[in-house]
Order: C-alpha cells, then structure tokens, then sequence
C-alpha cells in the first residue's frame, strides 16, 4: 500500500485533539489528593496517562480514555470503598459563598429524610489542597432529567408530580432556587441503567466494550432533582414575599427580567414558578400532545405578570387535583411527539400496546412513583 503523508498528518491531528485541555490539568493535578480521599478519577485524569490510541490508527472519539471533559466545573469520580460513580463539582467560593451551604441545608436531618426533598444530596464537602478559595463537592452520580425520552403520559405526570413537590419543599424551607434551567433539573439513573454507563456517553458501557441500553420509567421509577444551588438565596421566615434584582441563569425568557425590569427588583419564589413553568411548557406542552390537561395550571405559572401566578404550593395542590381526575386510559397514553407523522405514529403505536399490555400483566402503575429514599 502507497505511503500518504496527508492521510497520516491528518491523522496525527485528530490525535492531538485528545490530549489533555487546561480545564482537565486541573483534575490531573488533584487526582492523588483525591485518591488519598477514597475517589479515583478515570484513567486519561492520572498523572501517569498514555493514550491508548497512541502508536494505533484510532481517534480519541471512539475510546475510553479520549472522552473529554464537557464541563471544566464537573467530573465523574468512582468512589474507592466501594466502587459507586460520583459526580464531583468545583466551586469558587468568592463566586457562590452559599452554595455549599444550602446545599448542605438539605442533606441534614430533619430535611433529609423527608420525601418530599428533591434537592441533590451532598456526600462530602473537599477544601481544595491548592486553591483555599475552591472546594469540591461530592455528589450522587446524576442524568439529566429528560434522556431517554418520556415514554407515556403517565411518566410525565410523575414528573410533574416530583418537580412540583421538590419546589413546593424547597419554598416552605424559605430557599430561592432562581435557575431552574433544563441543565439544573436531574434524575437518578440508577433505575433505568442498573449497571450504568460511561459518563460522557449513556449509550456505552462504563469500560465502553459494548452498548447499553435503558429500562423505561414504567418499568423502573425513578426520582428526580433539583442540582446547582450556586445562584440559590434562602429568606427569613418573616420576609413572605423578598425582593430581588435579577440575576440571569440559563433562562433568559422570565418577563420581569425584560427591558427596564433588570432594574428592579421582584420576587424570586414567584420566578422560580415561571422557571418550573417554563420547563413544563417548552419541554412537554410544546413538543407532545396529550398533556393538554395541564396548560391551565402551565399558563398561569408562567404569566407576565409574578403577583398572577400560583404560589409553589398552590401548584402542586391544583396539579395533585388535575392528577387525580385523570382516567386509567389517560395516563397508559403514548407521549406522542408533535413532529410525529403518521406512519410512525402507527409503528409506535403498536409497540406501545404491545408494551402497555405486559406493564398490565405485571401490575406495573399507569404513574410510576419510586419508592421513598
């Protein structure tokens, strides 16, 4: 075979790509101090790395150890004592001085314990042995919320439920979230991926031999959470209705941030409801069909005007009553997607009443709630 230099050149860059970034030499450089605490960083974060790739015709994309860190603020970890994944975030205190304390707040009895608590559970709090103004946060390994996708109108409504619940908790405890984006709304993956998968790519194992592929939510519930607490306030009893100025987190539509009104301050209880709001409307209401029971509740979470919209607590009262309205029927629907056309409607259609059947063979809930934590 002709020798190609272009072919290898190009080759040689597409390697380069994988080498270390700046953001991930912050990990290397604290991998033994965090073996020292019982956490072991992936193999391409040790001191003592070779890319596998190297001396081969592989690109860095397609093995373990050239996945690349997404975000320069988090990283997988694999506790020691037994082998469990953790999620390790990095926090500059002079950035967000309170966050690891409400955090903390809800990881401590009696809050802990309570069911209604959909906030991130803390494992341990790490003051950073080179930065004294960073420390690292140890937390549950967690997916985002939507991925894979909701099955049935059932499952949706569970999360309604879950998101409702943990804010309503949230505010009777007097904290503020105030960025409830796509990004800071999470689930438990564990119930859906028993053996897990890579933490860069749910679509492969952990060692990333082989494909792995997930139960639904009907199958085998699970809980959702409330992450990133970093821009979050926690008021005194006594102040019922705080104000605030805006402060901008991952979504820019809250109508009292428009124009002139980043000047002034409002409510932020009544903007974490248009954030929830929003969620529910953007994610579910405007992509699926089927959900149309909830657009009054949605509507008024989301009104330009906050004094109009329903308190956390009302929401979840009047969604608890929407709930138990719905028929049997209702709730074993397809969450059908609005791009769907025809044809594919009818494939999935009879996937879904194949599956639906066994769900009622085995007694499996029409609302998959998990058991209490």
């Amino acid at each position: 075979m002709a020798h190609n230099p272009t072919s290898q050149s190009a080759l040689a860059r597409a390697q380069a790509l994988g080498q270390l970034t700046e953001n991930e030499i912050f990990w290397r450089d604290r991998q033994p101090w965090l073996q020292e605490r019982g956490y072991m960083l992936r193999p391409r974060y040790r001191p003592d790395w070779k890319p596998s790739w190297e001396g081969t015709t592989k690109l860095p994309l397609f093995c373990e150890d050239g996945r690349m860190l997404s975000n320069p603020h988090i990283l997988d970890a694999t506790r020691v004592s037994d082998g469990a994944l953790v999620t390790l975030k990095m926090i500059e205190i002079s950035v967000h001085p309170y966050e690891v304390e409400i955090a903390r707040m809800f990881c401590e009895e009696p809050l802990k314990s309570d069911p209604r608590n959909h906030c991130v559970q803390v494992i341990e709090v790490l003051q950073d042995p080179i930065d004294h103004n960073i420390c690292l946060i140890v937390m549950p390994f967690l997916k985002t919320y939507n991925k894979p996708k909701f099955g049935t109108v059932g499952e949706a409504v569970e999360f309604f439920r879950q998101a409702l619940e943990g804010l309503q908790f949230m505010h009777q405890n007097r904290v503020a979230h105030r960025d409830i984006s796509s990004l800071n709304v999470m689930m438990d993956p564990s119930p859906l991926y028993p053996k897990l998968y890579h933490p860069t790519d749910a679509h492969m194992t952990r060692d990333y031999s082989g494909r792995v592929k997930p139960y639904t939510r009907t199958e085998h519930p699970t809980r959702y959470y409330f992450i990133d607490f970093g821009l979050s306030r926690k008021y005194s009893p006594e102040v019922e209705h705080p104000l605030e100025l805006p402060i901008m987190g991952g979504d820019k539509t809250v109508p009292e941030f428009q124009g002139d009104g980043y000047d002034k301050a409002s409510d932020p209880f009544a903007t974490d409801v248009y954030y929830l709001g929003n969620r529910f409307r953007e994610e579910f209401l405007k992509k699926f069909k089927g959900l149309e029971f909830a657009d009054e509740l949605v509507t008024a979470m989301v009104a330009d005007d906050p004094q109009k919209r329903p308190t956390a607590d009302e929401a979840a009262k009047r969604f608890a009553v929407i709930q138990r309205k719905l028929p049997w029927w209702k709730r074993r629907q397809r969450l059908v997607s609005r791009k769907e056309g025809p044809i594919l409607r009818g494939f999935r259609g009879i996937g879904h009443i194949i599956r639906t059947t066994a769900y009622v063979l085995l007694r499996l809930p029409a609302v998959p709630t998990p058991p209490a934590s």
